[in-house]
């Protein structure tokens, strides 16, 4: 019967010219999310190469400049621009810190758009306020970005639901269900045959579009094979999750419409209103601190800072004993109280910045504890780490600049209290940053779909026995 069905189903296919839609469908759709994909990271590549370029640049200039002042030689820069100055350097030379893409960045645009992927630490820069900023935008926050892991999440399912409602439903509408009903197997074992056909075949035109749309422009998929599988069991074990519920509405539903009606909702529930409901929740349970308060309190605190930067400056100094050097070259500057205050303000502020991780850690743990309930916060999730632009990596890329910018500012900090100049011996050893990226894990989210798809059959299969075959009898 098997046998049967398999040719049966394809010659159906083929004549409902429903291989060929679903063909053209695909590769429309995953051809316009590869290209919108490819463009944002030509942008942000962009981006990135020209701050490389500036930075290349000023430092061309930084050694020209040192170079005339060892030879005692006139430059036309300004006294207090000169880099042999270590806070000149610190100042208007710094680092490059930046978040490059990879193969498979284009997938998902993920939080790309909302945060920044570079930044220049400098040591006369808290970086508190451009640390906490993000976008604002409310149409890019409400509709995100046509991406391939949009197309997978959002548009997929649709295709599968157009693809398979109507199984049994159109067999009863046409007068064959009793027909059916005289052949040597269950009605529901025919409807799991008819469905995994159609898993089967939507599931080589998806594997196969994607990797003809990848070669089209120009990418090679299997320089990062682990990747490009694990891209194509997540959306694969997706599909199987939508084929097991149009299973489940097949058979227990009725009619063509009422399957479709049924289905619709099944996706607005999972796809829609469960990722809302727990971003709701999460906002409500666990609220961000006002950013506004934040703000006007650090600049409260650099404020009062700034009035008692003498006092503050011998209280660092007696603190830091290897700083305080005395003898008639010791010289106290603006730069010597600021960077005292300042690290007194990054002080008092560290519980308020504290504060603020903390409530978006637990918005994140809260969505995580509840995103088995829905797949598609599984498989969004997923893909966005698989193009390194999940919540997590941007949290990872910005605590790895906090980190630097630490280590770029106490790298000047021997030079300024020691009074020591900047030369051009120095430039190879100033600090250098290299971002390392997140290893996407793909283990948990196959294990919650397939339990998920494991606890529907469970549940479809004791709602069967316990139905008598309902439906044959109302055939």
């Amino acid at each position: 019967m098997l046998k049967y069905n398999f040719k049966y189903e394809l010659k159906q296919l083929l004549r409902n010219r429903w291989i060929q839609l679903l063909s053209v469908l695909l590769l429309l759709l995953f051809g316009f999310a590869t290209y919108n994909g490819l463009q944002k990271i030509e942008e942000r590549e962009k981006v990135i190469t020209a701050a490389k370029e500036e930075t290349l640049r000023n430092d061309e200039s930084m050694v020209m400049l040192l170079d005339s002042l060892d030879r005692g030689m006139e430059i036309s820069v300004s006294p207090w621009r000169y880099p042999n100055n270590p806070m000149v350097v610190g100042n208007y030379y710094p680092r490059l810190a930046a978040m490059p893409s990879h193969n498979f960045t284009f997938i998902a645009t993920g939080q790309s758009d909302m945060y920044s992927h570079y930044k220049k630490p400098a040591v006369s820069r808290s970086g508190f306020m451009e640390d906490y900023t993000e976008m604002t935008s409310p149409i890019q926050l409400l509709f995100g970005s046509f991406d391939l892991a949009f197309v997978i999440v959002y548009l997929l399912p649709l295709l599968i639901i157009a693809f398979s409602y109507d199984i049994l439903s159109a067999e009863k509408e046409s007068g064959s269900l009793r027909l059916l009903a005289a052949q040597p197997i269950r009605i529901e074992n025919w409807v799991l045959q008819k469905l995994g056909l159609r898993f089967f075949w939507l599931s080589v035109l998806v594997i196969l579009a994607m990797l003809v749309i990848f070669f089209i422009f120009g990418l090679n998929p299997f320089v990062s094979i682990k990747l490009l599988l694990g891209l194509i069991g997540i959306t694969i074990v997706y599909m199987l999750f939508w084929f097991a519920v149009a299973f489940l509405v097949n058979v227990w539903v009725g009619s063509s419409a009422r399957n479709a009606v049924s289905l619709l909702g099944f996706w607005i529930f999972f796809v829609l209103l469960i990722p809302s409901v727990l971003n709701q929740l999460g906002s409500s349970l666990y609220p961000m601190p006002s950013r506004a308060l934040m703000i006007n309190q650090i600049r409260t605190l650099q404020a009062d800072a700034t009035k008692r930067q003498d006092e503050i400056l011998d209280n660092y100094l007696r603190d830091h004993p290897e700083y305080a050097i005395n003898d008639s070259t010791q010289q106290r500057t603006f730069w010597h109280s600021y960077f005292a205050s300042e690290n007194l303000v990054r002080q008092e502020l560290a519980p308020v910045l504290e504060n603020y991780d903390l409530q978006l850690e637990k918005q994140q743990e809260w969505i995580s504890y509840f995103k088995w309930i829905s797949p598609a916060i599984i498989t969004q999730e997923s893909i966005t780490k698989m193009a390194g632009t999940s919540t997590s990596d941007y949290g990872n890329f910005r605590k790895q600049v906090e980190g630097f910018s630490e280590t770029w500012r106490n790298h000047f900090v021997p030079y300024l209290y020691n009074n020591r100049n900047f030369t051009k011996a120095d430039v190879v050893k100033l600090p250098q940053f290299e971002y390392m990226a997140l290893r996407p894990k793909f283990l948990s989210a196959f294990t919650i779909l397939g339990i998920a798809v494991i606890f529907l059959a469970l549940g479809l299969f004791i709602a069967i026995k316990n139905r008598n075959h309902l439906v044959l009898s109302n055939a």
